[in-house]
């Protein structure tokens, strides 16, 4: 888990800019110090994840009754579909992650109706794929 991206991960100077700012207020002991770089240096992502599992968000749709069939419920804003991951990028700004995350989800909750998953996997299978049809030639059988 402790993967960041660049743009996760707060660079020296930015950290030394802000900690700068907050040690110039005369109220401000050195362990207030101490405590704000160490939470600046374990990059928003960690200050996000603890802040998430204390902010669950409430859901639009109870989440036993998010998923029948043919469609899956936006825990969001309670709009039902098919798939929710194109969903949830564009309208709520959300990853994957972060939608299980913000709703407590498991990660093998799909985020996909049955029904359509049930479909595309029978297409695949009806159109070959997944299947192995190479035939075996003895055309490295005979060295000269």
């Amino acid at each position: 888990m402790s993967n960041y991206s660049m743009k996760n991960v707060l660079n020296e100077d930015a950290i030394a800019t802000i900690v700068a700012g907050f040690a110039s207020r005369s109220d401000v002991s050195i362990d207030d110090i101490i405590t704000l770089v160490a939470r600046l240096q374990a990059g928003p992502a960690e200050v996000a994840k603890a802040l998430s599992s204390k902010m669950l968000a409430i859901p639009a749709v109870p989440a036993e009754q998010a998923m029948t069939q043919d469609t899956i419920y936006c825990l969001c804003c309670g709009k039902g579909f098919k798939m929710l991951k194109r969903h949830i990028g564009a309208e709520h700004g959300l990853s994957e992650e972060e939608y299980r995350v913000m709703f407590n989800l498991n990660a093998d909750v799909p985020l996909v109706a049955p029904s359509y998953s049930k479909r595309k996997a029978d297409y695949a299978k009806q159109s070959g794929l997944g299947t192995y049809s190479r035939e075996t030639s003895d055309k490295n059988a005979e060295i000269n």
